[in-house]
């Protein structure tokens, strides 16, 4: 079972649900620690105190906001943790959203909600069910480590989970990234589309959403314990050029993406894109023309 990382409740209107929130997720990387390649000596980061030039430990240490060069301000987890604030000791709903409206770039770490007491069971369950058959998830302020937080409640198999949620001035403005106009043909959208259809799933099982990365570290700490070569990388058949052709690289891409999917690779060639003819420009009315036109209107109004 996780540790639990806070305590405290949740507060839905005049409902309050005691919870207790654990961590969502793990972390399954290695992790690699600095040592003295000479003699491989642990290599480790000691803290020293600058105005008594000697080495503190860790009851010696506490937060504080520098607020000149010369004045700095303590600050205790004790008095972060009795600020004036409701969201210091509860997960406070403010209103209640359709999830497709939350832009997924301000959502981040999950963690779980627990039911921390008995009592706590019925009003948990009901704001879990309720949550379930509104389709929508609840977004709510609450404080950890000194400072106010936007979070996200939602339902994942009957349990509650709160994500993070960044603030809106959090989130940098991407429109310096944007690439230079340029213009695309309906079946260059086309082809794209059809390639997105090839590589279209129900969901993310299968071997090619493993955490290969992973694997291959364990793979190269196995060869060495054992003093032999560790795997090799293979080498990729054609090494990517510079795309020239865009039509032929999207059927190509189609083709591969059937082909690795054991259906058939067989494409129909693309549609290239259609010139459009240049419009002539209408020839002027000579004044003959307009002439015999006049004759012609004014002797059927005659």
């Amino acid at each position: 079972m996780p540790r639990t990382v806070w305590s405290g409740a949740i507060s839905f209107g005049l409902v309050t649900v005691p919870i207790n929130v654990v961590s969502a997720t793990e972390d399954h990387s290695f992790r690699f620690h600095q040592y003295h390649l000479e003699d491989m000596g642990r290599v480790r980061v000691r803290k020293y105190c600058e105005v008594e030039d000697r080495e503190v430990t860790s009851d010696e240490i506490g937060k504080g906001y520098q607020l000149t060069k010369e004045q700095v301000i303590p600050i205790s987890d004790d008095e972060l943790r009795d600020l004036p604030l409701p969201t210091a000791k509860a997960i406070e709903i403010e209103a209640f959203v359709p999830l497709e409206s939350v832009d997924p770039i301000r959502i981040g770490e999950g963690y779980y909600l627990q039911p921390k007491e008995q009592v706590a069971s019925k009003p948990y369950k009901l704001l879990a069910q309720a949550l379930a058959r509104s389709s929508k998830v609840a977004v709510a302020k609450y404080a950890w480590s000194g400072r106010e937080r936007l979070g996200l409640l939602r339902v994942r198999d009957d349990v509650i989970v709160l994500h993070a949620m960044r603030w809106p001035d959090e989130i940098r403005d991407p429109s310096e990234l944007l690439p230079p106009p340029v213009e695309l043909s309906d079946e260059e959208i086309d082809g794209a589309l059809a390639l997105m259809d090839t590589m279209t799933r129900e969901d993310l099982g299968g071997d090619e959403f493993q955490d290969s990365y992973t694997e291959a570290i364990a793979q190269l700490l196995e060869a060495k314990r054992e003093h032999r070569e560790p795997p090799k990388l293979e080498e990729p058949e054609e090494k990517p050029g510079k795309v020239v052709d865009l039509m032929a690289a999207l059927q190509e891409s189609v083709q591969k993406a059937r082909a690795s999917r054991g259906e058939d690779a067989e494409v129909h060639e693309m549609p290239k894109p259609k010139k459009t003819a240049k419009k002539q420009p209408a020839k002027k009315a000579t004044k003959k023309t307009a002439a015999k036109k006049a004759t012609s209107r004014r002797q059927r109004s005659a």
